[in-house]
């Protein structure tokens, strides 16, 4: 997370060999080196909106909120394989984390059930709560 954050993105893990230029090189190699499940997150990952919000948890278990500000990218540097952050796209960062009592109900449930790397929350009212929050952040 602290990677994230100074770097201004949000990513995940799966290093490839060789780095990937683009995605569907980088959905063909993660299939092959890891599982389709792994090609399959970083589709999505890619194909999400600029603008769409993410929630994180950093190693003290605080939330933080972002927006996807855009594309996807592999991170081939020592630094980012070091951290395994080697999938990424430029991210915005709200300056703080957020109070828990803040974060979105079905959001604090996505973590409580082990919810990990780039997992859409069903919930209707997710965006219209994390558009409050980071109205408030921001503002």
């Amino acid at each position: 997370m602290e990677r994230a954050l100074a770097e201004g993105v949000v990513g995940m893990g799966g290093a490839l060999a060789p780095s990937p230029r683009t995605i569907v090189e980088a959905a063909a190699l993660a299939a092959e080196q890891h599982d389709e499940r792994l090609a399959a997150r970083i589709e999505r990952f890619a194909d999400a909106p600029d603008g769409a919000f993410v929630w994180t948890r950093d190693d003290d278990g605080l939330s933080w909120l972002g927006r996807l500000a855009g594309p996807w990218r592999y991170d081939p540097s020592p630094d980012a394989s070091a951290v395994d952050l080697v999938h990424v796209r430029p991210c915005e960062w709200l300056g703080a984390p957020v109070a828990e009592a803040d974060v979105p109900p079905a959001v604090r449930a996505t973590f409580a059930r082990g919810g990990r790397n780039w997992q859409r929350t069903h919930d209707a009212a997710v965006s219209s709560l994390s558009a409050e929050v980071w109205a408030r952040g921001v503002g």
